[in-house]
């Protein structure tokens, strides 16, 4: 079965527009980084639910092939190289990973 993996990222200031683009590209290279991962979309959020944003500005979503795939990704050297850029922006993460048909 496959696995959806759903992060949502709230910084600690607003990104500049070459830092958000720094992200994301580094989010999108994960696709070809990393073993496992069906598909991969990232983007600002935009809604209009201005209620509902509470600075969560990021979002990502990954369709892993399976399970193990998922549990591989956390520790993988590029997700890890991912992560790091985000030392000392981060406020909050919100993860959400579920089991699809």
């Amino acid at each position: 079965m496959m696995y959806e993996h759903i992060v949502s990222f709230k910084f600690k200031e607003e990104l500049s527009q070459n830092k958000e683009a720094e992200l994301l590209d580094a989010l999108f290279a994960l696709q070809a980084q990393i073993p496992g991962i069906v598909q991969l979309t990232a983007g600002r959020n935009e809604t209009l639910e201005t209620g509902n944003i509470q600075g969560y500005m990021l979002g990502l979503r990954v369709t892993f092939s399976d399970q193990q795939s998922l549990q591989d990704y956390g520790p993988h050297p590029a997700h890890q190289s991912f992560v790091a850029m985000l030392d000392g922006l981060i406020d909050n993460v919100i993860v959400i990973d579920y089991e699809i048909g």
